[in-house]
Order: structure tokens, then sequence, then C-alpha cells
């Protein structure tokens, strides 16, 4: 079997990781935007809301209105910056990490029963060395 060219496996593979990301959506309980706040804060701790905005590729403005929305769901908190009294940090509260579990526990459950029940044996080895190969392309 010849080598497929770089440019078809690249459309091929952004096609169907567009399909599998919308499906895995249809999972989720809490908007992609805030789960995607929630997550960056349990992977770098709190942070002031300008720093999430530069984070998540966003203006401050839109950022204010998200920390905003989930402070009144009890997801995040505020606490005073250690060093500097003007600024305030943003942080996950414990009912904001029990909710980003769940969210990432709905998710990856039912990655996993589709892997599951579609994929043979040989096809999972496939699928898992296919994970790091895309991790590496991520990084790059």
């Amino acid at each position: 079997m010849p080598t497929p060219e770089p440019a078809t496996v690249a459309t091929e593979l952004r096609t169907a990781m567009g399909k599998l990301t919308r499906r895995v959506k249809h999972e989720d309980q809490i908007p992609l935007g805030h789960v995607s706040v929630l997550g960056t804060l349990d992977r770098d701790g709190a942070m002031t809301t300008s720093d999430l905005a530069t984070d998540q590729r966003v203006r401050p403005q839109s950022m204010a209105r998200s920390v905003g929305l989930l402070m009144d769901q009890g997801l995040v908190v505020r606490r005073a910056h250690p060093t500097d009294g003007r600024k305030s940090l943003v942080e996950l509260s414990p009912a904001g990490r029990a909710a980003l579990d769940a969210e990432r526990g709905r998710r990856v459950g039912w990655l996993a029963q589709a892997i599951e029940q579609e994929l043979t044996g040989e096809e999972r080895e496939v699928l898992a060395r296919s994970a790091a190969l895309m991790e590496r392309l991520a990084a790059r």
C-alpha cells in the first residue's frame, strides 16, 4: 500500500477529529467555554481574569462575564492576590472541581464505551498509538 500524501491524511484527520469532537460535546452539560476555563484552573491553579482571558484567547471583558457566570453557579471563587492588592485570583471551588470531574467522566465514559463496542483489539492498539502521534502533532 503506498504511503498517503500528508495533505490527504491532514484533511481526513481534521474531518474525523471534528466529527468526534462534536459527538463528544453531546455528552456535555456545561458549556464548552466554561469547561475550558474550569479545566485551565484545574491544571494551572488560580489566576487572574486577565490571565485567563489570555490563556483562552478571548477579550478580558468576555472572560469577566464568564467568570461572573461561573461564580453565580458556585463553580469558581475569587480571593485576594497575595502580592498585588489591586488584583484578585479566580480558582476552582469544590463544586467546580466536582462539576469538572463529572463532565470529564461523561466524555470519557461515552468514548470508552464507543471504543469498546466499535473497535477490535487490533484497532484499539492502532488508536492508542495514534493518540500518541496526535499529542506530538499538537505539541508542535
